[in-house]
């Protein structure tokens, strides 16, 4: 089987051909490998690849699958994290210079890290990110991510590297890290599917999680079926983490179907028809809403007013979280070795008086609950997982010159994430469309606390019913695009 018909189908499909024999894990490791060391040096996906540690266990693959000893659905594919998470081995360099080479050894594996590898799927390496997972990088220690469908443009932040990696064929499915929407956006930016999962459905044991309150670790993958499969693998219950459910893990696979009859969606007014919305997504995300009623499902809208303060809110929490913690460890001695995007904002962020801290935290439980009691009315809430395309790099970077710049450079790029992000909800973006530029356009699902099932139903049937995710960046043509 030539490379071109298997590197770029999706992790279902290539799981199917595992299992049957039909494509060798030795072969779907060296491909991506391959495509690591032509590519990668352009798109700056990654951070640390082991290829002779990954290539050994595809050989173990190999053996384990032909001797009847199939793991499931992942046994076999490769895959990266985003590098906030310990892989024993590896270091764990969280995207920084703040840390010395001996600060980044990796003690042990991060649960979500021990949870693939016990379902069979082989860890290439870590993925390239935002610094310390915050977003907003300017000066990027291990190169500036760049997007395969046009190495002009943003990646997005801060799982950048994760959602490079998938979309450009340089492996099966990722792990990100979401506080605001740092898998969604990621995901949306490069045409690929993205979950932030409820808060407390998977472990953030061995993972670097500053903004406390709101990380999650999250899948990034080129279908909701490879999503689906890999919370299976990853969900559940670990008593490492104080913070995990102990709620069962549904079987999110077999619950997928074309069928949206019964199902009651509402688009979210405030941010899906607010003037910061861009005319191309805005159509895209119509003609989105045409698919979900033809499939049979009931389209409204429904009014969250609050959801605007979501972004300040918890820009204003979480950073304040974050600042504390590297107050007392980096921020004072290592303040020059921070890039001037991360240490700026921590530094005004630590200043934030404790009166004013708690304030927006209960601020923030009255627009969890605007968000809640919709969900209760409906089964699902839509908007567009961006509101603008994705933007030149040169343009993205999140550089203040005065208020003005606000809005368009810190609470535009967030204002359709946050407001899930600080109710800890299920919520994925999914390919549906792209701009006049070739560029990928996504529209996002959030469902109910745990509704993680509905989700993936909604965004299952309204994949399968369009062509947006079968489109994937010919490398090839669009990196010769700046050399």
């Amino acid at each position: 089987m030539a490379v071109n018909d298997f590197i770029y189908m999706t992790g279902s499909e290539q799981a199917r051909l595992l299992k049957s024999g039909a494509l060798s894990p030795v072969d779907l490791m060296r491909a991506s490998l391959e495509r690591i060391d032509h590519y990668d040096p352009k798109l700056r996906a990654w951070i640390t690849v082991n290829a002779d540690q990954a290539m050994a266990k595809a050989r173990v693959a190999e053996q384990e699958i032909s001797a009847g000893k199939y793991r499931g659905p992942l046994h076999g594919l490769p895959f990266g994290v985003k590098d906030q998470m310990h892989a024993l081995g590896f270091p764990t360099t969280l995207g920084t210079r703040v840390l010395d080479p001996h600060e980044t050894v990796a003690p042990y594996d991060a649960t979500v890290i021990s949870k693939l590898a016990d379902a069979g799927a082989i860890l290439i390496g870590k993925q390239n990110q935002h610094e310390w997972g915050k977003g907003g990088t300017i000066d990027f220690p291990f190169g500036q991510p760049r997007n395969p469908w046009h190495p002009d443009y943003d990646a997005s932040s801060s799982s950048t590297g994760s959602g490079i990696a998938p979309a450009a064929g340089l492996c099966s499915f990722a792990i990100g890290e979401d506080t605001g929407g740092s898998v969604r956006g990621p995901a949306s930016c490069n045409g690929i599917v993205g979950l932030r999962p409820t808060f407390g459905r998977v472990s953030r044991h061995g993972g670097v999680m500053s903004g406390y309150s709101s990380d999650t670790f999250g899948p990034l993958a080129r279908s909701v079926e490879d999503i689906a499969a890999i919370m299976e693998a990853i969900s559940g219950h670990d008593p490492k983490d104080v913070l995990c459910s102990p709620r069962a893990v549904p079987k999110f696979t077999s619950e997928l179907s074309g069928d949206l009859r019964g199902i009651k969606l509402a688009v979210v007014r405030e941010i899906a028809y607010s003037d910061g919305v861009e005319s191309e997504v805005a159509a895209a995300f119509s003609a989105s809403l045409d698919v979900l009623r033809a499939l049979g499902a009931t389209v409204e809208e429904v009014s969250l007013p609050y959801a605007k303060w979501a972004v300040p809110l918890q820009m204003l929490t979480t950073d304040a979280d974050v600042a504390s913690w590297f107050l007392a460890n980096f921020l004072r001695d290592r303040y020059m070795r921070f890039d001037t995007g991360t240490r700026t904002r921590l530094a005004a962020s630590a200043l934030i008086p404790a009166s004013v801290y708690h304030r927006a935290m209960r601020a923030r439980t009255v627009v969890r609950a605007q968000v809640l009691d919709a969900m209760r009315k409906y089964d699902a809430l839509l908007t567009p997982t961006n509101v603008t395309p994705p933007r030149l790099i040169s343009h993205a970077a999140e550089v203040l010159g005065s208020s003005d710049d606000v809005i368009p450079k810190l609470i535009r790029r967030r204002i359709a994430h946050y407001p899930f992000s600080l109710s800890n909800v299920p919520a994925m973006s999914v390919p549906n469309g792209f701009s006049k530029d070739g560029l990928p356009l996504a529209l996002q699902i959030a469902s109910r606390p745990f509704g993680e099932s509905t989700v993936f139903r909604v965004g299952h049937a309204y994949e399968q019913a369009t062509p947006w995710h079968t489109r994937h960046p010919d490398l090839d043509k669009t990196l010769a695009v700046t050399e």
